[in-house]
């Protein structure tokens, strides 16, 4: 029996595709309108009926270039992450991430591993002025120039500089770039998911159209205004003193946002009082009319001293008869001191959750931009890296509209910038016992510093040291045994770079000798300087493994090493095994289990005939 007869698979050797999957999606929900293969829009269109919309009427939003977006965001990233463990704290056990790369390919990469896995993801993208970076992305190429970007390949003309136009499309070259980004950040999106992106004038209008297209006009929750500055510049038409804070969820049905309670600050807690020494506790009144006319709640209500109470004009009780009635017998009816006013219910401070979120954000509750810049200084000094930091309050308030204490919600940021989400996520942390846990991403765009070359340098520094702070702070506290896992003060690096299995290229050139030549340079794809580690977290990430993989390494009797690999955030729990030896024996098997589930993947070098003929009886075999 040749290799070539032998039932295996390749290992793929570029990220999951975006496309396949949605395709895949439709053909599951339709299959009637699949045909050979191939999603047949006639029979969608028939199938769905009324619901399908037609014709040159209905609206829709479109820019120079949407197009070429659209193709960007379908090209699979070639590229990989590698592990930085000498730049981490606590690389093997901490489940915090901090990821150095452009961010659309890193997207692209954690596409497969994290779909729908994602809690909650902020971003503070550039805001389109004239001094913003902008990500000239690449459509022929993407990793190749974000490896120009970054000074990793030579000089060939597509340097990043700051951004001017030179294109007469100013808002479309914009629009264009955030475009894949949100798609790819709504795919990794649990479906009770939220999602806030923060933006001022200059795009605001352009993005919330964006996001109606991405998420869904019926998935926008709410846009919310952050007051950034709290004095007053005398310069300009009109001062400009607030940015917005743009909300939407994966899936509106599936959100729960009563759950998600800002805490009772000092002033809300003072308006409830306990005049009557009830023994439930301090309370207030709250109305108990509502704006309308319901014939059902339309019923009169007799005070204490006699008095009937019609519901107020234009309005009708809050509740129907029989529910107010138990209110009633509850003692929760208050008509005022005299038992004469109009009738309002008693609510306790005990069965106050919380307050609902407003829309209306002001500097004193959560911060503005010079205590961002304050926070900056206090670990790097003066640095004028950051022109419009946020505030480490401001981060806060969307953690705790966003995630729980009791779950462990994971939080996205790749416009990471210096890293205020991940000082966020640690913080409330160490204050509420949670169990959040962060990935940022972050370009490492240069900077003028000699300590801290790129903005991505920054962002770890600043991690770093929040966790050393954190350490200190819980040195000097009491340890108590409350039976949550210990508190993750620890981060892992990884950064993008080039594959280590390379990729196939066709070209047209049909001369045989130069085919047969380049044909012989993949009987083994590894690249010429390829490491173990690296290879195995390029094979995890294509097999949808997440970056908290752990791996072993077995030695096994007959010569050959295994590594064996598990990913923990995966249930059930997965695993694999990854041989990367020269020859893997014909008698693997026999000093290794294998069941035909279990999935193991090595060189195609490496295997004979006999070796691959054992092995594909017994498990499921991929090749590198």
């Amino acid at each position: 029996m040749s290799k070539q007869s032998v039932k295996r698979e390749p290992v793929s050797s570029t990220s999951g595709d975006v496309l396949e999957a949605q395709v895949a999606k439709l053909k599951s929900l339709f299959p009637e309108c699949v045909s050979e293969g191939k999603i047949d829009f006639g029979k969608l269109r028939a199938t769905l009926g009324d619901a399908a919309e037609a014709g040159p009427g209905r609206f829709s939003f479109s820019w120079a270039g949407k197009d070429d977006a659209v193709g960007l965001l379908q090209t699979p990233s070639r590229g990989t992450l590698i592990p930085c463990p000498h730049e981490s704290i606590n690389f093997d056990d901490t489940g915090n991430i901090f990821i150095e790369g452009d961010n659309l390919e890193v997207l692209k990469l954690l596409f497969k591993p994290y779909f729908g896995k994602v809690k909650l993801i902020f971003i503070d993208p550039p805001y389109n002025t004239l001094q913003d970076f902008i990500y000239p992305d690449n459509y022929t190429d993407p990793l190749k120039n974000y490896l120009i970007q970054t000074k990793q390949m030579d000089d060939d003309g597509n340097l990043v500089t700051n951004k001017v136009d030179r294109t007469g499309r100013i808002h479309s070259g914009w629009l264009s770039m955030m475009y894949p980004r949100l798609f790819l950040a709504r795919q990794l999106l649990r479906e009770d998911g939220l999602i806030c992106v923060s933006i001022d004038d200059n795009e605001m209008h352009h993005l919330r159209l964006l996001m109606n297209e991405v998420f869904g006009e019926e998935n926008f929750v709410a846009t919310c205004i952050w007051q950034k500055r709290y004095s007053r510049e005398n310069r300009g038409i009109i001062g400009d003193v607030h940015d917005y804070l743009i909300f939407f969820t994966r899936d509106l049905a599936a959100y729960t946002p009563t759950k998600n309670m800002l805490p009772l600050d000092d002033e809300s807690r003072a308006n409830y009082r306990n005049p009557n020494n009830d023994p439930r506790g301090p309370w207030q009144s709250i109305s108990h009319s509502a704006q309308g006319y319901r014939p059902n709640q339309m019923y009169e209500i007799k005070a204490p001293n006699g008095t009937i109470h019609k519901p107020p004009q234009g309005r009708c009780w809050a509740t129907i008869e029989s529910e107010y009635r138990k209110l009633e017998a509850d003692g929760r009816a208050w008509f005022g001191a005299d038992g004469n006013g109009v009738p309002r219910i008693i609510r306790y401070l005990s069965e106050v959750e919380g307050l609902v979120p407003w829309t209306w954000w002001p500097h004193e509750e959560v911060g503005h931009t010079d205590e961002a810049k304050k926070e900056i200084h206090a670990f790097f000094g003066k640095e004028e890296a950051f022109d419009t930091p946020k505030p480490t309050r401001l981060m806060k308030r969307v953690l705790e509209i966003g995630t729980k204490t009791d779950q462990n919600d994971l939080v996205l940021d790749f416009f990471s910038g210096s890293a205020t989400m991940a000082q966020a996520v640690l913080e409330l942390n160490h204050a509420d016992g949670g169990n959040r846990k962060f990935i940022m991403v972050q370009l490492p765009h240069p900077t003028e510093s000699k300590d801290y070359p790129t903005i991505a340098d920054y962002g770890k520094e600043r991690i770093r040291r929040v966790i050393a702070n954190l350490k200190k702070d819980e040195q000097g506290s009491l340890k108590f045994d409350s039976g949550k896992p210990p508190e993750d003060l620890g981060f892992k690096v990884f950064k993008l770079a080039m594959p280590n299995i390379e990729q196939w290229v066709p070209d047209n050139d049909r001369d045989p000798e130069k085919y047969a030549a380049k044909l012989g340079l993949f009987d083994d794809p590894l690249v010429a300087d390829w490491t173990p580690e690296n290879v195995l977290w390029e094979v995890a990430l294509r097999e949808g493994f997440s970056l908290n993989t752990r791996y072993t390494l077995k030695k096994l009797a007959n010569g050959n090493t295994l590594y064996v690999v598990t990913d923990p955030d995966k249930d059930p729990q997965q695993s694999f095994f990854l041989c990367l030896d020269e020859e893997v024996r014909a008698d693997l098997s026999k000093h290794q289990p294998l069941t035909t589930d279990s999935l193991l993947i090595c060189r195609d070098k490496a295997l004979d005939d006999s070796a691959a003929a054992n092995l594909a009886l017994q498990c499921r075999l991929k090749t590198i």
